[in-house]
Order: structure tokens, then C-alpha cells, then sequence
């Protein structure tokens, strides 16, 4: 079994233990194995439902071992994320879940927004946007939803929660890049 798949039945298992706590993940056993899995990494678990959104939760600073990251942003994912209900057990033998390594974030020096158009890698870059204390991010794969730069960071500026885009304000930005397992 590769590391991708042990991912995926960590973060399987972590929710599923909200329905059935007989289920045990053998930390030890799987860092010994897979030594990434005791790096310090950040991750954002997806879960979809039906090909829709149903939650998604993570971090963006490594603070914690990949595999303890990947528990816990599954379990919140499922079960704390503010947008959602809880998920259900008959909504668990349906869901999909991706998981999204990230790189560490790198603050992005620009000069205006065409600048910036020019730096950003749409589908490559996730991308973190600072501004007025007001923070938020979109994974490289919301690209797919919203590959044109201006719809893309009018949406972000929304999720920070700014009425439209706040690039004329110059925001801070950072970019990381993401590995995908699903």
C-alpha cells in the first residue's frame, strides 16, 4: 500500500470513528512505515458529496505531523465545518474525500494588480490574500471552478470578507502549491 491510499483510509477511518469508535488507527505502525507521515506538514481535507462541496477544513501553517493533520482536518472537515451540518453516517458511505498536501506558503512581492496577473499561476498556485486583518485562501483546484484571475480574486475577497475584490488595496499575498490525493 503507498502513502497516498494510507491518506485517504486515515482520514476515512477519523471520521468514521465518530459512528463506530471501535475503529483504531495505529499511529506508531503507520509512521514507521511512512516516515513522511511524522513530518511537519499542512493539509486541507475535502470531502465532497454527490460532486458537491460538504466540507472542508485545514491549515495552513505546518503545526502538527502530517498524519495527526490529516486525522484531524478530516474529522473537523466532516464534523466542525461552520457550513455544514454534521455529516451523517448514511452521508459517510457516499462521500469522497481529497486531500491536499501543501507546500509552505511564500509571501508574493508585486507592484499592482497587472503585475500580479503576471506572477500568479492559475491551477498551480493556492493562494493565501491579507488585508485590513482580514485573511482567506483557495486551494489550487478552486482554479477549476474559477480559472479567470478577476472572478478568482473577486471571490476570494468575498471569503475574506470583503463586499467585492480588494486588490486595489494592495493585499498581501502568498502562493503555495498543493499535492492532490484522491
Amino acid at each position: 500500500m503507498n502513502v497516498e491510499n494510507v491518506l485517504l483510509e486515515v482520514a476515512r477511518a477519523s471520521i468514521l470513528n465518530e459512528f463506530n469508535n471501535s475503529f483504531k488507527i495505529d499511529k506508531q505502525e503507520l509512521q514507521k512505515e511512512f516516515s513522511i507521515l511524522q513530518e511537519k506538514r499542512a493539509c486541507f481535507v475535502t470531502i465532497t458529496l454527490n460532486g458537491k462541496l460538504r466540507g472542508c477544513v485545514g491549515s495552513l501553517v505546518a503545526h502538527r505531523n502530517l498524519l495527526d493533520d490529516v486525522i484531524q482536518n478530516a474529522y473537523n472537515s466532516a464534523f466542525s465545518d461552520l457550513r455544514f451540518a454534521r455529516l451523517s453516517y448514511e452521508e459517510f458511505k457516499q462521500i469522497n474525500i481529497e486531500i491536499s498536501v501543501l507546500t509552505p506558503a511564500v509571501k508574493l512581492e508585486y507592484k499592482d494588480t497587472d503585475d500580479l496577473k503576471e506572477k500568479i499561476k492559475p491551477f498551480e498556485h493556492g493562494i493565501i490574500l491579507e488585508c485590513e486583518n482580514k485573511k482567506a485562501t483557495f486551494l489550487p483546484q478552486v482554479w477549476e471552478q474559477l480559472p479567470n484571475f478577476d472572478d478568482f480574486f473577486t471571490q476570494l475577497s468575498k471569503k475574506a470578507g470583503f463586499s467585492d475584490s480588494c486588490l486595489s488595496l494592495n493585499p498581501t499575498i502568498y502562493t503555495y502549491t498543493a499535492i492532490k490525493i484522491k
